[in-house]
């Protein structure tokens, strides 16, 4: 597969990869722990595919997932992330692509997989990101070239990770979690509504896709600035 190298642009809005830069920590642990129990909790059935979404913004789900596709890669999986929020992509700030072509790309026929895909300086941890904004997010989402991408790419990788708006935001978590083996909702210690968590989860719930848990991101702890934690529901 031909990749194209991730390219540096100034002002890009780094997010803190700490599962890569500092694997040791105990954040770095916690995201492991949220894999271990991810796995657990599809002992009967593989994930392959996995939707990582929040009921609102600003709770930490594009952090956590960029991390979470670290520690994956990490095992010696080969991973790809896909910045499947067509609306406020970020994918491409963390890992400093130019989100020249990207999914939207891919789903108009516009570039094929090996046009889009990015290689990471992480081993087996590649990229994806959302290309250029388009004006029907949903439907490109929703269409038979998602369902065929979602094969194409599943086939390719050992674990596919989306990245997806915030489900009560718009519909487009709702649609990918019927086509994904697995979801996790992501909220945020003293930020996230309880009433819009249970929302949230009560939107996902009746997607084919399983939802597995809800990592609890921004939690203080003596020794580290955020604590993460992942429970099934």
């Amino acid at each position: 597969m031909a990749r194209k190298k991730n390219q540096s642009r100034p002002g890009n809005k780094m997010r803190n990869l700490i599962t890569k830069l500092n694997p040791k920590s105990p954040v770095s642990e916690q995201y492991r722990t949220i894999r271990t129990n991810i796995q657990y909790a599809s002992v009967d059935n593989e994930i392959k595919s996995l939707l990582v979404t929040s009921s609102g913004p600003s709770e930490g789900k594009s952090t956590t997932i960029a991390n979470l596709a670290v520690v994956y890669a990490q095992t010696g999986k080969k991973v790809l992330l896909i910045d499947a929020d067509l609306r406020k992509p970020t994918v491409h700030y963390t890992f400093r692509l130019d989100n020249l072509r990207g999914l939207s790309n891919i789903l108009v026929g516009q570039n094929t997989l090996d046009e889009a895909v990015n290689r990471t300086d992480v081993d087996n941890l590649d990229v994806i990101s959302c290309g250029p904004i388009p004006p029907n997010p949903s439907e490109l989402l929703a269409s038979r070239k998602m369902a065929d991408f979602l094969k194409e790419v599943t086939a390719a990788y050992d674990l596919v990770i989306f990245d997806t708006p915030p489900v009560l935001a718009v519909t487009d978590a709702q649609i990918l979690a019927n086509i994904v083996d697995g979801s996790l909702l992501v909220v945020r210690s003293k930020h996230t509504d309880l009433e819009a968590a249970n929302k949230a989860k009560e939107i996902l719930e009746p997607a084919q896709a399983k939802l597995l848990g809800t990592v609890l991101n921004g939690r203080e702890k003596k020794a580290s600035n955020y604590y993460y934690y992942y429970g099934t529901n």
